[in-house]
């Protein structure tokens, strides 16, 4: 299980559980074992198992065990939340997310495993987090920035930016598509949890894909990578981090900050634009793939001038008092 061999039998059975029975997906559960090896790193300094100048990120967890973990308290993970904001610089939603992981894993060693007569940290309160709305490129952005993009593999970088700002992809969507998931106009999904889900091409993605294809078809990979749809320059399917650069390359050569404008704001941005063309919103959330209405509400804020128009358009906006 990759990394998660460097979890401790307390742990790893969460992760197994949360993968296998939850249908999270593998990053999914690659968070969780991040975030909590966090924790038992922390419970390790706290209870004074390591010594004091030990590296916080060398520490190692495969020791922790059940009698360490019977030892938190409500009170030892408010430390805890102290020493991520103070310590360790975390954000908001990075503290928000280890909160969330933290509740998720003693629920489960208190109620799937009854290792814990009562949970410790049942009465944990979650982060409010301020909400604020995703930055995202406008039209003119988005077109400036596919018209940057040149060298050697300009076809492909092309077809990738294309299909994050007209389908709204998640990075790790994208690097797993697949030849056979192109279907005349659709484009089938793997997303979160390994849910399917069916995105319909336009022109300007169905052109793309078709002159990257006359381009890919003639390239030679190893079987393990036969099915790729994009390839890296040594013929592999392409990486996570290989997409981030292309993201970031292009938008430096916009004059923008790569830091704020991701392929994750590529993703913003295609959700913002169709809403902003008319696109309903349960068929934005459909084309997103996202579970819950109210994460793709995100996406419906309005500029100055959408709310100019709107007051513009009232029907009682000719409407003048008579001076007396």
């Amino acid at each position: 299980m990759g990394n998660f061999d460097l979890a401790p039998e307390v742990l790893n059975s969460f992760l197994i559980y949360i993968e296998s029975i939850q249908g999270k997906s593998k990053n999914t559960a690659e968070e969780y074992f991040y975030d909590l090896r966090t924790f038992f790193r922390y419970l390790k300094i706290r209870f004074k198992l390591v010594s004091s100048d030990t590296e916080f990120d060398k520490i190692d967890i495969l020791d922790v065990d059940l009698e360490l973990i019977k030892k938190v308290d409500l009170n030892l993970v408010y430390e805890y939340m102290n020493f991520l904001n103070r310590e360790r610089n975390n954000s908001t939603s990075s503290r928000a997310r280890k909160i969330a992981s933290l509740r998720s894993y003693f629920k489960y060693i208190t109620v799937k495993k009854n290792w814990l007569e009562e949970n410790p940290i049942a009465e944990l309160e979650s982060i409010k987090i301020k909400k604020s709305n995703p930055k995202n490129l406008t039209v003119d952005d988005s077109l400036a920035l596919l018209s940057v993009i040149d060298g050697k593999n300009s076809v492909r970088d092309f077809c990738i930016i294309t299909l994050f700002l007209n389908c709204g992809l998640r990075l790790s969507e994208l690097v797993s598509i697949n030849i056979i998931d192109v279907r005349n106009d659709t484009l089938v999904i793997t997303g979160k949890g390994n849910k399917e889900r069916t995105v319909y091409l336009n022109d300007a993605c169905m052109n793309a894909i078709a002159n990257y294809m006359e381009i890919r078809k003639n390239i030679k990979t190893e079987a393990f990578d036969a099915d790729a749809l994009f390839l890296s320059s040594r013929n592999k399917r392409i990486s996570r981090r290989m997409v981030q650069q292309i993201v970031e390359n292009n938008i430096t050569k916009l004059g923008l900050d790569p830091r704020k404008y991701t392929t994750h704001k590529l993703r913003h941005t295609a959700a913002t634009l169709m809403y902003q063309s008319g696109v309903d919103i349960r068929a934005l959330q459909e084309i997103l793939g996202h579970e819950h209405l109210s994460t793709t509400e995100i996406y419906t804020h309005v500029d100055n001038e959408q709310i100019r128009e709107a007051a513009e358009k009232s029907p009682l906006s000719w409407v003048k008092q008579e001076q007396k």
